[in-house]
């Protein structure tokens, strides 16, 4: 399979299966577009009939590049990447790596499209986990992680700062036992910023190593969702909170979070005016939610966002100061193998825990009786759900084999995947064209700033 695109004034092809992308000059582009299956030694004729306004010699020359390529193992290439049930194999009981820790179901913001329902998960009743609990999610990450030394815990939410003696507790318990268990914990914390404070900044910057805040762009952007719960907004309270915060981080990770809606398709503003607060490291991410939110993404709606991501695009490659989670590439080695396959690993290598002690898959599950996987409390864990999450890949989701972006999308999101289709295993076409053209824009991108656009 080859993947040719045009984008940022680039010609690409992606050899999927080698992982070779390829800068073409506009012939080459134009001879692969039109041939879809391996070369053969000479360029057929009925070639030069579909490029009348090229001449035999410059369609002979582009074809005789391609061909080297083809033959150097790096076009058309076969699918030998890996055995598919020997990977399935290998994830059947892979150890839990990762909790994504819920010590709030409540929050301090009411947000128009929370998949949490503002805080309670749909549950009616708003309430933070107790520290004998978060000690058990301890435990259980500890006795799953088998082997494993490194462990990743991210507090989450509803907001977890409305919980923070829940969250230094954990914090305390995990590296009590780090040495004696042989474990090693990175902590992550995600929040809205209303709580924050100095004490709260320094702590998190001094044990968190990684900070996701949440800010949406522009002020009335921003303020338009993101509203307190006497309904004002909510921009000019966190944002001089974020910036401190960041200010005192150094060099240790963070990310400015955003969502965009059908209310923001120029999302692309909102990328650039968090940047100018003085945040480098941006993710501004698509909605999801039932089509008939006001705020949801219909059909119709795609061509302008994908159009907005090139804009994006363009805007950046004069802004070396802006890391764009969502145009980060690894055109090189990239993640191992079975995450390639696999992705995020919901259900079997990471999951989310309640304040109940309940696990699921992940955060987007919550609530959801029919993916609870157990409890911390009595240490049950639905191995034959957490195995059917496992056996999922780019190899059994019919829908993927077929895409050139699987090696970097992994099978997208299953989550996403039951809200649109009712089925964990059936992608999320609507998601898969956005991630397909961030991609593209990604490697062109990266040709742009080698200088390798033609002309």
């Amino acid at each position: 399979m080859v993947h040719t695109f045009e984008c940022l004034g680039v010609y690409v092809a992606v050899d999927v299966n080698s992982g070779a992308v390829h800068v073409l000059d506009k012939t080459a582009y134009q001879v692969l577009r039109l041939q879809n299956q391996p070369l053969e030694e000479h360029c057929p004729e009925q070639l030069y009939a579909q490029l009348p306004e090229l001449s035999r010699e410059e369609i002979d020359g582009a074809w005789a590049e391609l061909l080297e390529l083809q033959n150097n193992g790096l076009l058309f290439t076969d699918d030998n990447y890996i055995d598919p049930a020997a990977a399935v194999l290998m994830q059947q009981d892979a150890p839990v790596k990762a909790l994504c820790l819920h010590v709030s179901h409540d929050c301090n913001l009411r947000c128009k499209y929370c998949f949490a329902s503002t805080g309670d998960f749909g549950t009616g009743h708003r309430m933070t986990m107790d520290v004998e609990t978060a000690k058990k999610a301890i435990d259980f990450v500890v006795e799953r992680s088998g082997k494993r030394r490194n462990i990743e815990v991210d507090f989450f939410g509803g907001e977890p700062l409305m919980a923070m003696d829940t969250v230094k507790a954990t914090v305390d318990y995990a590296r009590s036992i780090e040495q004696e268990k042989g474990k090693n914990f990175r902590f992550t914390i995600t929040t809205n910023g209303v709580l924050l404070n100095d004490e709260n900044i320094e702590y998190i910057n001094r044990e968190m190593s990684n900070a996701v805040l949440s800010l949406d762009g522009r002020p009335e952007v921003n303020d338009h969702m993101r509203k307190t719960v006497s309904q004002d907004g909510s921009y000019d309270v966190i944002l001089p909170k974020f910036q401190k915060l960041v200010a005192g981080r150094g060099t240790k990770d963070y990310y400015l979070r955003g969502t965009f809606t059908r209310h923001n398709p120029d999302f692309a503003a909102d990328v650039l005016h968090i940047a100018d607060q003085g945040f480098r490291n941006v993710s501004v991410e698509p909605v999801v939610g039932e089509e008939d939110r006001d705020y949801a993404f219909r059909a119709e709606d795609l061509p302008g966002i994908l159009e907005e991501y090139e804009r994006l695009a363009e805007q950046l490659l004069q802004r070396e100061d802006i890391n764009f989670f969502h145009f980060n590439v690894d055109l090189t080695q990239g993640p191992c193998v079975i995450k390639r396959m696999r992705g995020c690993g919901a259900g079997c290598e990471y999951v989310a825990i309640t304040p109940e002690g309940d696990i699921y898959p992940c955060h987007q599950f919550v609530g959801n009786e029919d993916y609870r996987l157990g409890s911390v409390h009595d240490n049950s864990f639905r191995m034959d759900l957490s195995r059917q999450f496992a056996g999922m890949n780019i190899y059994t989701r019919p829908a993927c084999k077929e895409c050139w972006a699987r090696f970097y999308c992994s099978g997208g999101c299953s989550a996403s995947n039951l809200m649109v289709n009712g089925d964990i295993q059936q992608p999320n076409e609507f998601g898969c064209e956005m991630q397909r053209k961030r991609l593209e824009c990604a490697i062109a991108m990266k040709a742009r700033r080698a200088g390798m656009a033609e002309g």
